[in-house]
C-alpha cells in the first residue's frame, strides 16, 4: 500500500505518518511544500492537473490530508482549508479515483455546543470564525464528492510537539521560561471554557484505522476525547507536571472564539462503531508527552505555519 501523507511535518501530520510507517506492507509517501517533502504539494496554490500528475506519479492507493492553516488572514485559511481539499478532490478524481481520501476536519466546525450534550455528526455546523468556516468548507467538499474519502472531525489535540499557537504548546513555553522561580507569574486570559482534548497518539491511531478499513466508511467521524474538560484544568496540571512554584492569573477575558464557544465536547459513538476506536491516552498522559518532549519543532496542522 503507498499512502502520500500531505502536511507530514506539522503536529498531526508528523505523527500521522510515523504511525502509518509501522502498517505491514505500507510505503509512506511524504508530500508537502518544504524544502524536505519527497512529494512537492502546495494545495493553496497547485492546479488540479498539475497535482494530479504528481498523484499518477507517486502511484498513491491512500491520501491522508494533514495540511491546513490554523491561523492567520482569512484569504491564507481559504485557500488552504476550503481551496486546498478541492483541488485535491479534483485531482484524485482525475488520476487516482479509486483511491481513499482521509481528510482531517476540525471540532471548531461545530461551532457553539449545548453545555453536557456531546455533538453528533449530525449536529448543525455554525462555526463562529474564518478558521472554522474554512474547515467546514474542505469537510463539505470531500464529504460530498464521489471519492472513497472519510473525514475525521478532530478536537482539541495535544501531545508531543504540540506548536506555540495553540493554548497547550503555549502555556508550555511559558513554564519553560519561568523555571523553578517561586515569585513568576502566568498571565493568561479567561480559561473558564470547556474543551475535548484528544491525544495526538490517538488520532493518529484513528486515521490509521480510516487507512485501513475495508469497505466504505461514513462521510464524516468524530474523533476526540469524549469528555469536556476545564480549560483551566489543562493548564494546572501542566503546571504541576512542569514542577511550576510561581502564580497563575486569569486577566480580563480569553480568546474571542473562547467567548463564542464556552463548552464543546464531540460525540465519538459512530468513531467506535465504524473505526473500533476510542481514545486511549488520557490528558495527564498527554500533558506529560508534551512537557517531556521538549520544545515543540512542529507547524500546527501541515507545512504552513500559522
Amino acid at each position: 500500500m503507498r499512502i502520500l501523507v500531505l502536511g507530514s511535518t506539522g503536529f498531526l501530520g508528523g505523527h500521522v505518518a510515523e504511525r502509518l510507517r509501522a502498517l505491514p506492507g505500507a510505503r509512506v509517501l511524504e508530500g508537502g511544500r518544504s524544502a524536505g517533502a519527497g512529494v512537492p504539494v502546495d494545495l493553496a496554490t497547485d492546479r488540479a492537473d498539475r497535482l494530479a500528475r504528481v498523484l499518477a506519479e507517486a502511484d498513491v492507493d491512500t491520501v491522508v490530508n494533514c495540511a491546513g492553516a490554523t491561523g492567520g488572514d482569512p484569504v491564507t485559511l481559504a485557500e488552504v482549508n476550503a481551496r486546498g481539499p478541492a483541488v485535491l478532490c479534483e485531482a484524485l478524481r482525475r488520476a487516482r479515483p479509486s483511491a481513499r481520501l482521509v481528510h482531517l476536519g476540525s471540532a471548531a466546525e461545530y461551532g457553539p455546543g449545548t453545555e453536557r450534550v456531546p455533538v453528533p455528526e449530525s449536529a448543525p455546523t455554525r462555526p463562529v470564525n474564518a478558521y472554522g468556516a474554512s474547515k467546514l468548507a474542505g469537510t463539505v467538499t470531500v464529504a460530498t464528492s464521489e471519492l472513497d474519502a472519510v473525514v475525521l472531525r478532530v478536537g482539541n489535540p495535544v501531545g508531543s510537539g504540540a506548536p506555540p499557537t495553540g493554548l497547550p504548546g503555549r502555556v508550555t513555553g511559558l513554564l519553560r521560561a519561568a523555571g523553578a522561580d517561586p515569585d513568576a507569574v502566568l498571565r493568561l486570559g479567561d480559561l473558564s471554557a470547556y474543551r475535548d482534548f484528544v491525544d495526538v497518539r490517538d488520532v493518529a491511531r484513528a486515521v490509521e484505522r480510516a487507512v485501513a478499513a475495508a469497505g466504505p466508511l461514513p462521510s464524516v467521524l468524530n474523533v476526540g476525547g469524549g469528555g469536556a474538560v476545564p480549560v483551566r484544568r489543562l493548564v494546572r496540571t501542566l503546571a504541576d507536571i512542569a514542577g511550576f512554584r510561581g502564580r497563575i492569573e486569569e486577566q480580563g477575558a480569553g480568546s474571542a472564539r473562547s467567548g463564542q464557544v464556552s463548552w464543546q465536547c464531540s460525540d465519538i459513538t459512530a468513531a467506535r462503531a465504524a473505526l473500533a476506536w476510542r481514545p486511549s491516552y488520557s490528558l495527564d498522559e498527554s500533558l506529560a508527552a508534551l512537557w517531556s518532549a521538549g520544545a515543540p519543532s512542529r507547524t500546527p496542522e501541515g507545512d504552513r505555519p500559522s
